[in-house]
Order: C-alpha cells, then sequence, then structure tokens
C-alpha cells in the first residue's frame, strides 16, 4: 500500500495495477485515490470504466491500442472481470505489449496467484492484496478519525465498539460518523453513546442471544430470537451462526483447558483478541460435555428441517429453550 502512495505521491505510475482481498473498504479507498491521482481533471474522454464478466476483450485491446485524446495516457478501470479466476490468455499476452500511454487499474474480489493474467500484471505493475485488519489497527485507525474530531474513547468502549460493528472498516466508518455527529459538542465517546446510536451486527446479535441462553435467562434469549426474525433473518442462517457460536465455546473451553493462551485461541478462531474474554466467560457456563452435546443437536436439528421433520423456526426455538434451561 505504501507503493501505491509513493506512486501517487510522485506522479510515477504503473502501467497496470491490481487490487484484490476480503477488505473492501480499503480496496475502494486505494482505488478511488489512484484513479483521481490518474485522471484529475475527471477526462471521460480518456477514460473508461468496464464491470462484469462480460468483457469484450478484443474490444478491450482495440480500445488501448486507440491513442488518448489531447492527454497524457488513457485509464481503464475493470473491476469484478473474472480474468484473474478463469483464463484470458489474449489479455495476459498483450498485456506484454501494452502501450506507454495505457494505465490499467484491476479491483478483483478473488484471484488465482498461478494465473496468467496474475503473473502479466505482477510483471509490469504492481498487485496490492487488501486483508481484514487486525484489532489492534482497527482501534488506531478509529481513535484517529475520532481523535481529528477532538474526540477521546477508552480502550474498553473501543472494545465495545468493535464487539457491535464487526471488523469491517466500512461499517465501522458508518458508526463512527454516527457517534461524531451524535456527541457534537462533547469530547468524550462513552459507552451509553455507542449503546445509543450503533446498529449491531445480525453475528453480533446471535453472540447476545448466546450470552442470554448461557445466563439462563431463557426470555431474553427468546425476544432476541424473535427480534431476527422480526428483521427479516433466515430462520436457517440463525440456526447456522448458533452452531458456530457454540462451536466456538467448545472449541475456547477445550483449548483454555490445554493452557492455550488468549491470543492463540483468537488466531484459532479468527476472531480479535478481546472477543475471546467474552466467549471464555460463556463457555463457563456448560461442561464440555454439554457443548459437544449442544454442537451435535444443532446437526441434528438441521438435518430435522431438511428432511421435513421439524419446521424451521421452531427447531431453533426449541434449542434455545434446552440450552437456557436453569
Amino acid at each position: 500500500m505504501k507503493s501505491i502512495q509513493e506512486d501517487i505521491k510522485t506522479g510515477n505510475f504503473k502501467q497496470a495495477y491490481l487490487f484484490y482481498g476480503e477488505e473492501s473498504y480499503l480496496k475502494q479507498q486505494y482505488k478511488h485515490n489512484l484513479i483521481k491521482a490518474l485522471n484529475p481533471e475527471g477526462d471521460t474522454m480518456n477514460y473508461t470504466h468496464y464491470e462484469g464478466k462480460n468483457i469484450d476483450v478484443k474490444g478491450l485491446i482495440d480500445l488501448c491500442e486507440t491513442m488518448p485524446f489531447f492527454a497524457d495516457r488513457r485509464v481503464l478501470l475493470l473491476e469484478d472481470t473474472g480474468f484473474f479466476k478463469n483464463k484470458c490468455d489474449e489479455l495476459a499476452d498483450y498485456m506484454k505489449t501494452l502501450p506507454e500511454y495505457v494505465c490499467m487499474v484491476f479491483a478483483e474480489t478473488e484471484v488465482d496467484k498461478r494465473s496468467r493474467m496474475y503473473k502479466a500484471v505482477k510483471s509490469i505493475g504492481r498487485v496490492t492484496e487488501f486483508v481484514k485488519q487486525d484489532e489492534k489497527t482497527l482501534m488506531r485507525w478509529a481513535a484517529g478519525i475520532l481523535g481529528k474530531e477532538g474526540k477521546k474513547i477508552t480502550q474498553r468502549d473501543m472494545e465495545l465498539l468493535l464487539t457491535k460493528t464487526g471488523t469491517d472498516m466500512g461499517n465501522l466508518r458508518m458508526e463512527l460518523e454516527k457517534l461524531i455527529t451524535y456527541t457534537y459538542g462533547r469530547d468524550i465517546v462513552s459507552s451509553s453513546d455507542i449503546e445509543a446510536v450503533c446498529t449491531t451486527q445480525t453475528t453480533n446479535k446471535i453472540f447476545d442471544m448466546v450470552r442470554a441462553v448461557t445466563e439462563k435467562n431463557q426470555k431474553k434469549a427468546l425476544d432476541l430470537y424473535y427480534d431476527l426474525l422480526t428483521l427479516r433473518e433466515p430462520p436457517m442462517r440463525i440456526l447456522f451462526l448458533l452452531a458456530k457460536q457454540f462451536r466456538q465455546l467448545l472449541l475456547t473451553k477445550k483449548m483454555s483447558a490445554e493452557g492455550a493462551s488468549q491470543n492463540d485461541i483468537a488466531s484459532r478462531l479468527g476472531v480479535p483478541s478481546f472477543v475471546v474474554r467474552n466467549i471464555a466467560s460463556c463457555a463457563r457456563s456448560y461442561s464440555t460435555e454439554t457443548l459437544e452435546q449442544a454442537v451435535a443437536d444443532f446437526v441434528d436439528a438441521e438435518e430435522a428441517v431438511k428432511t421435513g421433520r421439524l419446521g424451521d423456526v421452531l427447531s431453533v426455538e426449541l434449542l434455545i429453550v434446552k440450552y437456557s434451561a436453569g
């Protein structure tokens, strides 16, 4: 990413760029900044945007062969083309003779590093993968955004924010904007502010439901379940996420018993380390045998729904009732 910033700063651009990866917010930001630097005047005559998997490759090559009109370069933005997953030998071969005035920017969700297109772009340009950011990076980034607005937040409250927003930077950015507006005239962002305005992601609503279950708060657990149904969350998706949470409870309990550190458990589960504290707290409410039985029950429930032996709404409700019983 630093190399892209350097290219933008110096104006020494490569002929091709490939952006890919799971972190869509960062990918969109860098794509936008690069295109703006390549085409600062918003020239529509020498800028072309392609999107989707049905691009006419021959027409694309013909456009590349067309000299820019009263400009130094012709800029092409190509998004989700599939060229880096499926074969596109004609374009891969053409990249070797790409005219100097052409700059191609590819933005893809998935790529195959063995593909000819990947190797072709890498040989003449820059390839950048945008991965999900770790919790410390997200916290620094979010604190920086709040800091620019003259606001402070404690680490504990920052953790609360991330438990609500998840680790998607785009979603986190939107919630930060809401907090900045909501706390206008104040310099502290508190937990009550976060609870008041931040939207809890579905996955985190599921965890709230799991916590209510482990606390044997059956009414709250069922109320949260009905809330999710009201939000049109499919019962089978809730069942899937609920099963995932119980698998995490089981794994956390086993790893903790083996002496694994919080960071090791977080790495294995693929969650921020502070989330492990909450999972471990919930796991203490059950024995290992009970959690193993719960995981098996979720598998049985899915099978019962698929075979028509049980309705999807009722199957989840029965599991919540069973594991929240006092």
